[in-house]
């Protein structure tokens, strides 16, 4: 039975080439980093896609702002600690956040599948209205679109962002440098096994819930603190591991991790474990690594605590100079072994 779950919750490996679109290629791994290398990067070439961000830093007429898109595609709609309404504000707010930028607006686009229950979508409408309110942004736009029943599972929702970057700050995966300490801010993986749970009618001996939430409040504490970040990055679709392995590839660093000192809460090790899933590649909505020289260590690790859903942040690594990008996990034995970008699709449609 284990092994028809497990089985059930993968995707074909990659391999180089595809005559059609796999599920995986939008998992946030390799092959989704291969289709945006070969067919989007190249087709729109521009510095700021060169960025390789959550976003787009754009100047305009001396003042800098941040923008940023996103889809939300989650199966089920509504889940322990969230729904696609809530993910879709805090998604796209917090690509902003990773920015450097305060979120001001977000535009609201949904597609909606002939027979959703009015009831269901005035649920969805309403998360959306409080996580707005919660996260300082205003719904200033948006689009709606209805396609015939059986070719839109319930709705999908579609928002663009714009933030104000208020100070001059540089924040950059390409910032990244040698000695700066890397720090998380909480317990990864609640989401995907909140998810996978739900979905697949998994029954632990507590019920996961979704680490869903809204990084923009943390990220300008830390700012208005005149903490000097590197890099921010928030960690979805491929998790930790793949997070990192994009951020050691644009700043040309190796990044060393101790599995030790990342957090991962009981429930979500013991499932993780059940199902054979590594708890660094599954997904997450409400967490993010900080990249930080080590002198503002110590002052952005006690302002990130201070944030209710980040009790639990530490510093989990270290970047040191090499001669190739690489990311490195040492594991509570002390072997060390390369830690790859997520191959495959643990789970599909987590957001």
């Amino acid at each position: 039975m284990q092994n028809k779950l497990i089985e059930s919750f993968s995707c074909p490996m990659p391999i180089a080439e595809h005559k059609n679109v796999l599920l995986a290629h939008g998992g946030g791994g390799k092959l989704m980093h291969q289709l945006l290398e070969k067919i989007i990067f190249p087709s729109f070439r521009n510095r700021y896609l060169e960025q390789r961000h959550d976003g787009a830093v754009i100047d305009i007429n001396g003042s800098r702002i941040a923008f940023t898109t996103d889809s939300y595609v989650v199966s089920p709609l509504f889940f322990p600690g969230g729904d696609i309404g809530k993910l879709a504000v805090y998604g796209t707010v917090n690509d902003i956040a990773m920015c450097g930028a305060r979120p001001r607006w977000i535009s609201l686009a949904t597609i909606i599948e002939e027979g959703l229950p009015m009831e269901t979508l005035s649920r969805v409408v309403e998360s959306i209205k409080e996580a707005a309110s919660i996260t300082d942004v205003e719904v200033v736009t948006g689009d709606t679109k209805v396609v015939d029943r059986g070719k839109g599972d319930g709705v999908f929702i579609n928002t663009a962002g714009i933030g104000i970057i208020e100070k001059p700050v540089n924040i950059n995966p390409q910032n990244v440098c040698d000695g700066d300490n890397v720090i998380i801010n909480g317990d990864i993986g609640r989401h995907g096994m909140a998810i996978m749970s739900v979905r697949e009618g998994l029954e632990f001996e507590s019920t996961i819930t979704s680490d869903c939430a809204p990084l923009n409040h943390i990220v300008m504490n830390l700012i208005e603190n005149d903490v000097k970040i590197h890099c921010l990055r928030d960690l979805t679709r491929g998790g930790l591991a793949s997070a990192l392995n994009e951020i050691a590839a644009a700043s040309n660093n190796q990044i060393e991790i101790d599995e030790a000192l990342v957090p991962v809460s009981d429930e979500v090790k013991g499932a993780c474990e059940i199902l054979g899933l590594d708890p660094l590649y599954v997904a997450n909505e409400g967490r993010m690594v900080v990249f930080v020289p080590p002198s503002d260590t110590d002052k952005a690790l006690e302002i990130i605590k201070k944030d209710v859903n980040s009790k639990s942040a530490a510093i989990i690594g270290i970047v040191k100079k090499s001669e190739q990008p690489l990311v490195l996990r040492k594991s509570s034995i002390g072997i060390t072994r390369i830690l790859d970008m997520l191959s495959g699709e643990q789970l599909p449609r987590i957001c």
